[in-house]
């Protein structure tokens, strides 16, 4: 089942047409999030982000669209399915139809789809993970990049490049040929008990399992976190690169052209974030 402005409608259901700005435009943004057991993992940040977005494209929030009203839509939409498992939810709001690239108006509607998941826990994968530089084209260094937005066809380019060469991801740059994150998500470079991720002025996402990860670093004595800019002749020489997102959690990367990296702090760091995502449910 589909939910389309608080009505569930079977997911083969037409609802949408020609004219959605969504389509037209982009003028969408989306947050995936992960339920399970019937609670929503980050719900508060999700919801700050979504709110956040949604201001700076000037899309107009209707009243009723709280954090609870949030919550309440998508176990709607989860209690279609059964709420004893996990699942990955995609909720998106877009701006109503009309107008060219001026808008008619700002009001905005939304749909929520809800995908099983075949483990309700954060997990290291033991699988090899190659990834390599996508380098036809550039993020941009701007606060639009750190947006979820539909806009994401430099995200499907390069995941037919990697694709097509047998990578399992890409990792993109910015126009300063900064390593910025990969195509589904934030990176995070390990050198000894160093941790680097990109500063978000890089143009990098803002996002959830990112900002969870630097606070718990920012925690723990073992590891210094450092939002610095990650040049590509670093990737070589570091002990472990890892990929976050707030579906997959931690997914290590292995092998980066001739270097194999390690998953120790990969394997740290899933502990403690489950434990997180678990208050965060809870609470």
């Amino acid at each position: 089942m589909v939910n389309f402005n608080g009505t569930l409608v079977a997911e083969d259901t037409t609802f949408l047409n020609q004219n959605n700005r969504g389509l037209r435009y982009g003028d969408s943004l989306f947050e995936a999030i992960r339920v399970v057991n019937g609670h929503v993992y980050f719900l508060e940040d999700h919801y700050l982000r979504l709110m956040s977005s949604m201001r700076i494209l000037r899309m107009e929030i209707p009243m009723e669209f709280t954090m609870e009203f949030m919550e309440q839509e998508i176990l709607k939409t989860v209690e279609s399915y059964g709420t004893n498992s996990a699942y990955r939810i995609r909720f998106t709001v877009f701006r109503n139809d009309g107008g060219l690239y001026l808008p008619e108006t700002n009001t905005i509607s939304y749909c929520i789809e809800a995908k099983k998941l075949d483990n309700p826990f954060y997990t290291i994968t033991e699988s090899f993970y190659e990834v390599e530089l996508f380098k036809d084209f550039y993020i941009n260094k701007d606060m639009l990049s750190n947006l979820k937005t539909n806009n994401r066809i430099l995200n499907v380019v390069g995941s037919v490049f990697a694709k097509e060469n047998d990578y399992h991801n890409c990792l993109l740059i910015n126009g300063d040929k900064m390593v910025v994150e990969a195509l589904n998500g934030n990176i995070f470079l390990v050198s000894g008990t160093t941790i680097k991720t990109p500063p978000l002025k890089d143009g990098c996402l803002n996002g959830i399992l990112r900002k969870k990860l630097i606070e718990i670093l920012n925690k723990t004595d073992v590891y210094e976190l450092k939002e610095e800019s990650i040049s590509p002749f670093e990737l070589q020489k570091a002990d472990e690169l890892f990929v976050t997102n707030s579906i997959s959690g931690i997914t290590p990367i292995s092998k980066y052209r001739k270097k194999v990296f390690a998953k120790t702090a990969s394997k740290d760091l899933v502990g403690k974030l489950n434990a997180v995502a678990r208050l965060s449910a809870l609470a």
